[in-house]
Parts: structure tokens; C-alpha cells; sequence
């Protein structure tokens, strides 16, 4: 029975830190910054046949209501909508995706500090097997995320198109760069490379959370 209860006090330790580390890797690219960075080198311009102005306000506006709302993504340039009803109902798919995502991760966070709180009051024995759930954690998703984006790289169509019949309708994510703006304003380049931004982020985190955790056990253990 003790052997259970680890093993599922590891697997939840490994899911809510999954959670919490892969929404925090996200925030840093949900900016104009990057995004008109990684616009620029995709060649969205070209694919648009935006000015540079134009380009700027329509992703900016697009972001804003994917971050804060509300979700119309109704913006529109000389009186034109950027994008038809079928694009804005795909953004408003992805900003529940990343809702549900954050809220995940919330009460992830919240697992992870009640887990502490209990390891604590039962003792040293129980601080330090937190901790060391808590690293083995981080060394999992590290790896993971190294092997994924390694499969991720070659095969980034295949893993892309999972990654939408998992999460979204089906045939509701299909859009065609030669008419329609939404992929022509975040080409494919934008979302490798964005991608891959993430993965290191994820395995820097990671790498660090497993890094404190072994330090707080090894300490106690002294």
C-alpha cells in the first residue's frame, strides 16, 4: 500500500509540475515582441501584403483579445476584417484552450503547495521524499521535452496536426496560406521556431526545479 501511495504521490507531483512549468514557458511569448520578431523572420508581410504599420496593428489587436479579451478578434483594416468568421472561431477555440490550460495549471500550483504543506507537517522523512518526487519530476519533463522536440523537428506537420485533433474540432484548424489570413499572419516558420522556443524554456525550467529540489533533499538529509 506505501508503495502505491508513492507512486501516485509521484504521479501527481509529475503531472502538476508538467502544468505549471509548461504554462510558465508560454507567458514569455505571448508578447508583441516576439511575435513581431518571429512575424518578421516567417515573412508575414510578404504573405499578407501588409505595411508594416497595418501588420503591427492587426497581430496586436489579435493578441490583446487572445490575452485579455474579449475574444472578438474582430479587427479590421480600412474597414475590412482581418479575419472571415471561421479564423475568428478558430481563435476563439485556442483562447479556451489556453483558458483551460492556465486554470490547470492554477490548481496544479495549488496541488503542489498543499503536497509541500503535508510533506511538512508529517515531517523530515516526508519533506524529503517531496523533494525528491519534486526533482524526478523536473529530470522527466526535461527529457521529455528534449526527446519530443527532437521527433518534433522532423516530423513537425504530423506532431502540429496531433496536436489539433486533440485539442480542437475537427476540420476546424485547416486553413489555406494562399487565402487565408490567419495562417498568413502566423506562418508555419513562426510556430517551428516559437515551438522551440517553448521546449527550451520548458528544459530550463525543468533543469532548475530539479536542481533546487535536490538541494532542499540533499540538505535535509544532512
Amino acid at each position: 500500500m506505501a508503495t502505491l501511495r508513492g507512486v501516485f504521490a509521484a504521479l501527481v507531483t509529475g503531472v502538476a509540475t508538467a502544468l505549471v512549468v509548461v504554462s510558465l514557458a508560454i507567458l514569455p511569448f505571448l508578447n508583441p515582441i516576439w511575435v513581431g520578431f518571429e512575424q518578421g523572420r516567417a515573412g508575414a508581410a510578404a504573405w499578407t501584403g501588409f505595411n508594416p504599420g497595418d501588420l503591427a496593428y492587426a497581430t496586436n489587436e489579435i493578441l490583446a483579445d487572445l490575452v485579455f479579451g474579449p475574444p472578438a478578434f474582430d479587427v479590421a483594416l480600412d474597414g475590412q476584417p482581418v479575419l472571415v468568421e471561421r479564423e475568428r472561431q478558430h481563435m476563439r477555440d485556442v483562447r479556451g484552450v489556453f483558458t483551460e490550460l492556465y486554470i490547470a495549471a492554477v490548481a496544479a500550483a495549488l496541488v503542489l503547495v498543499a503536497a509541500y504543506l503535508l510533506a511538512r507537517a508529517l515531517g523530515v522523512r516526508s519533506k524529503i521524499a517531496f523533494w525528491r518526487r519534486l526533482a524526478g519530476s523536473g529530470k522527466v519533463i526535461a527529457v521529455v521535452t528534449v526527446a519530443g522536440g527532437l521527433m518534433g523537428v522532423f516530423f513537425f506537420d504530423t506532431a502540429f496536426e496531433l496536436f489539433h485533433r486533440i485539442f480542437f474540432p475537427a476540420g476546424t484548424y485547416l486553413f489555406d496560406p494562399r487565402t487565408d489570413r490567419l495562417v498568413q499572419l502566423f506562418p508555419e516558420q513562426f510556430w517551428v521556431e516559437t515551438t522551440i522556443g517553448v521546449g527550451i524554456i520548458v528544459v530550463v525550467l525543468s533543469a532548475f526545479v530539479s536542481w533546487f529540489a535536490s538541494r532542499r533533499a540533499a540538505r535535509l538529509e544532512r
